[in-house]
């Protein structure tokens, strides 16, 4: 590369580097968030599918356990009633303990999958530079 004789010069002979640059960090960085939103939304689907799946479960523990307490009773209205108190009582437990059950799991889960994501990048762009 030969001298510049003034800025205008350098800066002539520049542009296209830093402009080049700008559009490999905008890609880089386009790239990530991809990556990121990926894994998210991937957890996120993973967590509606086990969120309905769970719902199946209550529906079908509620049903035996109508039966059950009906077998016990000897009236499917007691029986049902009490099933039906019973899963009462675990959905106020649930909204109670909430935050312990549900929230702060899945926030740990998605810092997880999000910094996941970022260490096998560091570690690829490590081993990147080590071979070059």
């Amino acid at each position: 590369m030969s001298q510049p004789k003034n800025i205008q010069e350098f800066f002539d002979e520049n542009v296209s580097l830093v402009k080049e640059y700008i559009e490999t960090k905008t890609t880089v960085y386009k790239l990530k968030a991809t990556r990121t939103l990926s894994s998210v939304l991937g957890t996120l689907a993973w967590l509606i599918i086990s969120a309905f799946f769970i719902f199946l479960l209550f529906i079908f523990i509620g049903l035996v356990l109508g039966f059950w307490f009906s077998e016990l009773t000897g009236s499917f209205v007691a029986g049902f009633g009490l099933a039906t108190l019973s899963l009462v009582l675990m959905i106020v437990l649930l909204t109670i303990f909430r935050r312990q059950i549900f929230i702060h799991p899945l926030i740990r889960i998605f810092i997880q999958a999000m910094t996941r994501d970022e260490e096998v990048a560091e570690e690829s762009s490590k081993e990147y530079h080590d071979e070059n």
